[in-house]
């Protein structure tokens, strides 16, 4: 089955880095934003095929999934029998229990949202801590949940050889034990504890810092106030150095500052948003899941 890959502007590096090694053909989507802040989809002149890919991550999500229904919507008005959503980051993934009485649960409903427009799903590390598959949160047959990992390992392994991974909190374990592995250093992960979204206290493991290079590292950086704070314990602990290496660079409002205002040193992440940090790329990770999707909708499985 004939493909083509679909993109915005502002995501062009990553979309056709994808492209490049899958070698399906992409083309940019146009979008003017009215005064009032409606939007209008321009797509290029081409035939759309029976299987179409679109390529956008959900960072600033809101007029993003806007676009992605008015996108999905024309495409099976024109004819397109299979969609498959590349959005390397998933928002509303984080508010997936009632935390507070008369909360809304936005990963299913969201999820929900996505599976009523796409065939297929791809991402990257999404905030997955209270279900164990991303089917679950978005139920569509092909729903695959890939990690920045590897990516991360090689650039921290080929930078920063002699580091020590730690991650902010418990539930960066994941993340970090993975690249450490791949990387072949040591590990640890501090504990946390929240106030609210941009006050936390955070207690460094029981081992020895002082002396070493250290590298926080985490599927996301938002406020940066965890990782501030963290880098800012292993600062008075005596290490020597202290970087940062993220798959999602979301960096809301002054998150960045904040970072190196805490003594940081190199800021690295994956390209699941762009961003001027991107050093790690996703798109042989993506390719090859995204090949498999592709072979699988194809064939209706």
């Amino acid at each position: 089955m004939h493909a083509a890959l679909l993109y915005f502007d502002e995501e062009s590096r990553p979309a056709e880095r994808l492209a490049s090694v899958t070698g399906i053909e992409a083309h940019v989507v146009g979008c003017h934003r009215f005064p009032d802040e409606e939007l209008c989809l321009r797509l290029p002149d081409i035939d759309l095929p029976a299987c179409l890919v679109i390529y956008r991550s959900l960072d600033r999500p809101n007029d993003k999934l806007v676009e992605l229904m008015l996108l999905a919507r024309h495409a099976r008005e024109r004819g397109v029998e299979r969609l498959v959503l590349a959005a390397p980051y998933l928002a509303y993934m984080r508010q997936d229990t009632v935390f507070h009485p008369g909360e809304l649960v936005s990963q299913r409903l969201v999820g929900g949202f996505l599976a009523e427009l796409f065939d297929a799903v791809i991402t990257v590390d999404p905030h997955l801590h209270r279900i164990e598959r991303l089917e679950q949160a978005i139920p569509v047959r092909h729903a695959v949940a890939l990690s920045g990992a590897a990516p991360l390992a090689a650039t921290i392994a080929e930078r920063r050889s002699d580091a020590l991974l730690l991650g902010p909190d418990a539930e960066s374990l994941q993340w970090v034990e993975s690249a450490a592995s791949i990387a072949g250093l040591a590990y640890a992960t501090c504990t946390k504890e929240r106030h609210g979204d941009r006050d936390v206290d955070i207690t460094l493991p029981d081992l020895t810092i002082a002396g070493r290079r250290i590298v926080l590292l985490d599927d996301v950086a938002s406020s940066g106030r965890t990782l501030a704070r963290a880098a800012e314990r292993v600062l008075a602990a005596g290490a020597a150095s202290v970087d940062v290496a993220v798959t999602h660079a979301l960096f809301a409002g002054d998150a960045l500052q904040v970072i190196r205002q805490a003594g940081v040193g190199e800021i690295w992440s994956t390209d699941t948003i762009a961003h001027e940090s991107n050093v790690a790329y996703m798109a042989s990770v993506l390719a090859q899941a995204l090949e498999q999707v592709l072979g699988e909708v194809a064939g209706g499985g």
